[in-house]
């Protein structure tokens, strides 16, 4: 782990707020030179503390839905290892969005995405089930998403109830 500064934690916060937000813009909500926030995001990436810039799709407005699902994994840790080697052989297939190791009754989740329920289903029976250390497994499949990484989906009415008056 580094250390980062209360300044970088600033540019970060912004950043991860919108990733489309110029340099310029935070260097005058900030207060300082736009150098330094440059520099400052430079070397966030440099040490992976930026790993990337992504868009939020809202899949359900296009015409070419994604099926998703969650999968609770039970495994055998390693010995001397635990759990990532086995995390890293399921987080590399192309297939896994997020891969978390839990606690409670299953130790890992894994975020799939798909382009059927079948694609979804053979990469469950083919791949992730066959892996020596997968125990069991539990699919879950998303039948909609209201909000994505603070991201509401849906556009939602304002609250049209009466007013209560004592």
């Amino acid at each position: 782990m580094i250390g980062i500064s209360e300044f970088q934690l600033k540019v970060l916060e912004l950043l991860q707020e919108d990733a489309r937000i110029k340099p310029e813009l935070i260097a005058t909500m900030l207060g300082v030179a736009v150098e330094e926030v440059r520099e400052a995001v430079a070397t966030l990436e440099q040490n992976h503390v930026i790993v990337k810039y992504a868009t939020i799709v809202n899949w359900s407005k296009m015409n070419d839905e994604k099926v998703t699902a969650l999968i609770e994994v039970q495994i055998t840790p390693e010995r001397g290892r635990g759990f990532d080697r086995i995390a890293e052989t399921i987080y590399l297939y192309p297939e896994v969005k997020s891969l978390y190791l839990m606690s409670g009754a299953y130790d890992l989740q894994v975020e799939i995405e798909g382009n059927s329920l079948k694609e979804v289903a053979s990469f469950v029976s083919n791949k992730l089930s066959t892996i020596e250390a997968v125990l069991s497994t539990k699919t879950y499949f998303v039948l909609k998403k209201y909000k994505q990484d603070g991201i509401i989906f849906e556009e939602h009415e304002s609250d049209h109830r009466m007013m209560v008056s004592p």
